[in-house]
């Protein structure tokens, strides 16, 4: 801080009060009996105001009037003792008033008092001089006194001191807050103005006078300060306040409100505060080092950690000494201290260790780095000589000399480099090995190389940005500011007290380097920061100057997986051998879509087969004709057998299928034409083929099959003569009579033709017809319990997924039998429930059971548990024929464990301590139940189930089956992987019927269709039937969800899934919480799954794979 002055004028009488018009435009000065009005704009007196009979003691503007215009008149209070000053808060609201007695009364708007602060000097410490602090940021109002004790003291409004008093040893005659309230200024016996924090902190003298400073005041929204002397003279001062500041990489260091350090670090924008509570005087920052200079004292500061991101300091070291110095450098173990010519190394415990006198004034100083205690310096002296210092060294080493002054410097960071900035504003670049001027460049105030890349640096002035790569031209941009770092994309700017952290893109120094073919080179300046386009023509660039190791890694950058594809192809082919640069450009113009320029270079390198395959595989089969000519029939052919391939893909399979036949490929053509149903077609084609040909015959069969044509199918199986085939045909289309003829000839196919026979009848209900075909197949069994004995049969023979299919055919035929005879509905009903859990059960038990006898298992290891915990819940009592109670919780055990249910893996291996087990598990059963131990006893949190009607999480282990712990509601499960679907049952009022329902669901008020793709929002309060279900019941029977007409009404028929059991049993409504979660119902068996397994396993088996119901078959 310094001051300057700028005005003074001497007045015959003392200089009692100043005050200033609230722009600042004029000032008003007691002068004796005279106010006196000056401009502040060049100090002349405008009027002088002659009014007065005696001293003016005090002056003021008004801002809004002197009292209340509706007030007729002004009261009046009595005090104490004589008032010497007063002040208003910001807001109006209070008065405090300072006495001679040594009291300061805060009093409100009515003059009553609220506050009463008594000082200890009492009537020989008068109050002279009181403020209010004008900041807006205070949260409290503060009120600055100066007494005759020679103190200063602050208070807050409710009379409470703030800190401790201040000593001044000097009586105070006026007391004056800057506008914004960080500083104070204030004057007195001791014949000059002092400039103070808020804190009541000096921080130095603004202008000594030759009497008393009797008023002082602070220009509004300036740094200037006017003052009133006992002898008549008025000073006008200019207060400028320099920057202190220090950098060092990304971390930047500079004083705030004079006695204050802010740390920033200008990459993650953190900033921390050092209180000194003194005047900051220099700042230098090196690595984990800060060194603070204040008056008497310099404060060594360290991080606290080693973290490159640490913003924590602490005191290291303190060297109480004053010291007096231009320049001021701290390294690892020492602080530099520039003197004009000199130069002073001390240690941290203030020992002078070295010292250099230059040959002229020292005009730039900056720390390179090195080791800890051997670090070097770069210094730049007035007549041009640039000096590099180490700290252990007392020789200092010239680099080079030039005719002009030194303004800035910096090293490149090889150290091959120094740019230098001169008092013509040229920048300068050198090597310095060999002392080259390399180049120059005006209009440089400052000048910073990049730390992340050799060959690049940039320097500011006259409003611009310059960047210059290598000896490329510079390329500007607009910047205010000065640059004083460098790293990486990042331009650190000081602009007038700010330090900004500037992104700028790399691009226009990286097209140099393309424009030359220096790919590595335009790499790394990519890798500093440019757009993703700039990366994508690099990698292109790259990829055509066949500089294949950059343009992988660009690639890699933009994540460009079909170029990765092909340069790892050309790189797996260069280590096979091949070299051909030609060719590898020809794929390289392939992939861009020259397939011209492509075309020539395949043929030009003799490989014409990858341009012709290039030319078939985009359709252009002209181009490809063109480009044969008069060629091989062979690749003519192939051309004819791929444009056939093509018209295939184009949705043109007739033109496809006599391509095929044309160019021999009959398979091809026969799934064509089989596909589309061309009939005659097809058996003009398997006429024309020789009974040799058995592939492509059988496959035209198939087809025959497909579409109901089997006597042209039968007529292929003649011409072939399979007769088993044949057989197979007729059985499989219901042609018994055909089937039965051909076993009375061929009596091998006896069984092939009788058993499927037979259970057809039973499949239809002709129980009797079943019995004699079984009879004459060789099998013994009553006809009202053929499916019974089939049922127990694929029990024995551990086909459970038949048991499963026969379990409910029965149900269903148990259902039929209580619809037509009333006497046994009951006793059918209770068979038709008992049947479908069985067929359950042993669906569920086919994977189980393959899971366990069978090295591999199609199932996933989340399918297997719900499976396993399903059947587990069911198996509480006795469990069915066949299904293994043991073989249930093994896998039940072994799932958990992998899947992370070690509660219920446990819970497990213990139920099976109690069961027999056979000997092929015992080993591994009893190590996974000792590993099992080494786990936490609890389950992951993704496996536990959700009731999707009252939100509870229920345990994997439900000591209530299937159902919810805390409504009772049952679960609906997947019937392919046993999920608990997003579905709640719900029950109709008693005088609704089904009809009504439905149309009631069907008659749903359409939704609005947005363009937004992302999810629908709804609110719960719209939809009662959600309302209905938002409850806790925690009860112990079930309470079911009954519906009226508004709630099906209300409803969405594609959320709404309806069971239609045949008579006598009742439909059954299941609502879908979840609408987004597709779900399938099989319209004949009424299982729910998830609508992409459904259609998998419909994909795989052609039927649904509970019932077998074929897909194609009618509802």
């Amino acid at each position: 801080m310094r001051s300057c002055t700028t005005a003074r004028e001497v007045e015959e009488h003392n200089i009692y009060d100043l005050a200033f018009r609230p722009d600042g435009s004029q000032l008003i000065v007691a002068a004796g009996n005279r106010v006196l009005v000056y401009d502040t704009a060049d100090g002349t007196l405008i009027q002088p105001l002659k009014g007065h009979k005696d001293t003016v003691y005090c002056v003021a503007y008004a801002k809004d009037g002197l009292w209340s215009p509706e007030q007729k008149s002004v009261s009046k209070h009595k005090v104490s003792s004589k008032i010497t000053c007063c002040g208003w808060t910001n807001d109006g609201q209070y008065l405090a008033l300072g006495m001679m007695n040594g009291v300061v009364s805060i009093r409100n708007k009515n003059g009553e008092e609220k506050v009463k602060i008594e000082r200890p000097g009492g009537s020989s410490s008068p109050i002279w001089s009181i403020a209010w602090n004008p900041s807006k940021d205070e949260h409290n109002d503060i009120l600055a006194v100066a007494d005759w004790g020679q103190r200063l003291s602050f208070y807050q409004l409710s009379g409470k001191q703030m800190g401790k008093d201040r000593q001044l040893n000097f009586d105070p005659c006026c007391v004056s807050f800057f506008s914004k309230g960080e500083y104070i200024v204030m004057g007195g016996s001791d014949k000059q103005a002092s400039l103070y924090t808020k804190d009541g902190v000096r921080l130095g003298t603004i202008g000594e006078q030759s009497s008393w400073v009797w008023t002082c005041r602070v220009k509004p929204d300036s740094n200037y300060v006017v003052l009133g002397c006992q002898d008549g003279t008025i000073a006008f001062f200019q207060l400028i306040f320099s920057t202190v500041h220090g950098l060092y990489k990304d971390r930047y260091a500079y004083r705030d409100s004079m006695t204050d350090v802010i740390v920033q670090h200008l990459i993650t924008e953190q900033k921390v505060r050092i209180k000194c509570r003194e005047l900051v005087k220099k700042i230098a920052i090196y690595r984990s080092r800060l060194a603070i200079q204040l008056p008497e004292k310099i404060l060594i500061y360290e991080l606290h950690s080693d973290d490159s991101s640490d913003m924590h300091y602490r005191v290291k070291e303190k060297i109480c000494k004053r010291f007096e110095c231009n320049l001021l450098v701290v390294c690892s173990q020492h602080i530099i201290l520039c003197q004009e010519k000199r130069l002073q190394c001390l240690s941290f415990t203030a020992v002078r260790e070295k010292e250099w006198l230059m040959e002229s004034l020292i005009r730039y100083i900056k720390v390179i780095g090195g080791p800890s205690g051997r670090e070097g310096l770069l210094v730049g002296l007035k007549n041009g000589a640039i000096l590099k210092i180490f700290v252990d060294n007392p020789f200092a080493i010239t680099l080079l000399k030039q005719n002009t002054s030194v303004r800035c410097l910096d090293m490149s960071t090889s150290r091959s480099k120094l740019a230098v900035v001169d008092e013509h504003n040229t920048c300068l670049v050198y090597d310095i090995n060999t002392k080259e001027l390399l180049f120059q460049e005006p209009n440089a105030n400052s000048v910073a190389w990049n730390t992340q890349c050799e060959d690049m640096l940039c320097f500011s002035g006259s409003g611009y940005l310059n960047i210059k790569a290598s000896n490329f031209p510079v390329h500007q941009q607009k910047l205010q500011g000065f640059v004083v770092g460098y790293n990486g994309s990042k331009i650190f700017c000081l602009h007038v007290y700010s330090m900004a952290a500037v992104e700028v893109p790399q691009s226009a120094p990286m097209y140099q380097y393309l424009e030359r073919r220096m790919f590595q080179e335009a790499y790394q300046i990519a890798c500093l920061g440019v757009t993703d386009n700039d990366w994508k023509d690099l990698a292109t660039e790259a990829l055509e100057g066949l500089d294949f190791h950059t343009a992988k890694k660009a690639f890699i950058r933009v994540r460009d997986l079909r170029y990765l594809e092909l340069i790892n192809s050309i790189e797996e082919r260069k280590k096979r051998g091949e070299s051909n640069n030609q060719l590898f450009l020809a794929d390289v113009y392939a992939y861009q879509g020259k397939f011209h320029e492509a075309a020539k270079l395949y043929r030009k390198t003799g490989h014409d087969s990858r341009a012709l395959s290039m030319y078939t595989d985009l359709r252009m089969f002209e181009y490809a004709k063109d480009f044969l000519g008069s060629a091989d029939p062979k690749d003519t052919k192939l051309l004819m057998k791929k444009q056939a391939d093509w018209a295939k893909n184009s949705k043109e399979p007739r033109a496809a299928a006599d391509m095929y036949l044309t160019a021999g490929e009959h398979m091809k053509a026969i799934e064509i034409i089989g596909e589309h149903g061309w009939m005659d077609m097809l058996i003009d084609l398997a006429r024309k083929l020789d009974k040799a040909e058995r592939e492509p015959l059988s496959r035209c069969a198939v087809f025959f099959k497909k579409f109901n044509h089997h006597g042209y199918a039968a007529e292929i199986y003649n011409k072939m003569g399979d007769l088993k085939a044949l057989v197979q045909l007729h059985v499989d289309a219901r042609h018994w009579d055909e089937a039965f003829s051909l076993v009375e000839k061929h009596s091998q196919f006896r069984d092939d033709v009788y058993v499927p026979y037979a259970q057809w009848l039973a499949e239809h209900d002709r129980f009797e017809e079943a019995q004699r075909a079984f009879h004459k197949a060789g099998r013994q069994a009553e006809a009202v319990r053929v499916l019974e004995q089939l049922t127990h049969n694929a029990v024995v023979e551990s086909r459970f997924n038949d048991a499963s299919y026969y379990y409910w055919m029965l149900s269903m035929q148990c259902l039929d039998i209580a619809r037509d005879n009333t006497e046994k509905k009951e006793e059918m009903l209770k068979k038709f429930h008992s049947f479908q859990h069985l067929a359950e059960l042993y669906h569920v038990y086919h994977s189980v059971h393959r899971y366990m006898s069978e090295p591999f298992s199609s199932n996933m290891p989340e399918i297997l548990f719900n499976i396993s915990r399903f059947l587990f819940h069911n198996l509480t009592r006795d469990a069915p024929m066949g299904i293994s109670k043991v073989d249930t919780l093994y896998a039940l055990a072994k799932q958990s464990k992998l899947l992370g249910a070690y509660k219920v893996a446990r819970h497990a291996f213990e139920k099976l301590q109690g069961l027999k087990i056979p000997s092929r598990y015992q080993d591994s059963m009893e190590l996974s139940c000792l590993t099992v131990r080494s786990k936490p006893y609890r389950d992951s949190e993704d496996l536990i189930p959700m009731c999707y009607r009252c939100s509870t999480n229920n345990p994997l282990l439900n000591n209530q089956g299937n159902s919810c712990i805390n409504c009772r509601q049952p679960f609906i499960y997947s019937a392919s992987s046993y999920e608990v679907l997003p579905l709640v049952e719900f029950y109709l009022e008693d005088d609704i019927s089904d009809e009504e329902a439905v149309s009631l669901i069907d008659l749903e008020v359409p939704r609005v269709q947005t363009n937004s793709s992302w999810q629908e929002m709804s609110s719960a309060e719209d939809d009662p039937f959600t309302a209905k279900l938002s409850f806790e019941q925690g009860g112990r029977a079930f309470v079911p969800v009954l519906v009226n007409r508004a709630v099906l009404r209300s409803m969405s028929r594609r959320d709404v899934l309806i069971k239609r059991w045949p008579r006598p049993l009742s439909w059954q409504y299941y609502r879908s919480l979840l609408p987004d979660v597709s779900i399938t119902m099989c319209p004949s068996c009424f299982q729910m799954f998830h609508s992409e397994d459904y259609e998998l396993l419909v994909l795989q088996h052609n039927c649904c794979p509970y019932c077998r119901r074929p897909i194609d078959e009618p509802s």
